[in-house]
């Protein structure tokens, strides 16, 4: 899958660094991915939540983060649309 937003992944770990570990892991995964649909994902990450058919939040940290991602499955793209503290969270506009 090709990856959009890593300046944003990339800025989260500045800010967050015990997070790299598991967002680099989770970055080089979705590079190397060819989901076509939500249960793709959800094959790999049990615990991910799918609140639309292009959507996908990923937990980090034990649940102290959290990734909302766009997917074009047919396009192969995974777009970072936000990502931030599990009370960062609470305040996003997810579709």
């Amino acid at each position: 899958m090709e990856l959009i937003g890593k300046e944003k992944l990339d800025d989260f770990k500045r800010r967050h660094p015990n997070a790299q570990s598991q967002l680099d892991a989770w970055e080089a995964e979705v590079r190397s991915a060819t989901w076509k649909t939500p249960h793709d994902v959800q094959q790999r990450y049990q615990k991910v939540s799918l609140p639309g058919k292009q959507q996908a939040i990923f937990n980090f940290c034990g649940n102290q983060y959290r990734l909302l991602a766009k997917i074009a499955y047919k396009l192969g793209i995974v777009l970072v649309k936000e990502i931030g503290t599990h009370k960062e969270y609470d305040k996003w506009d997810i579709e």
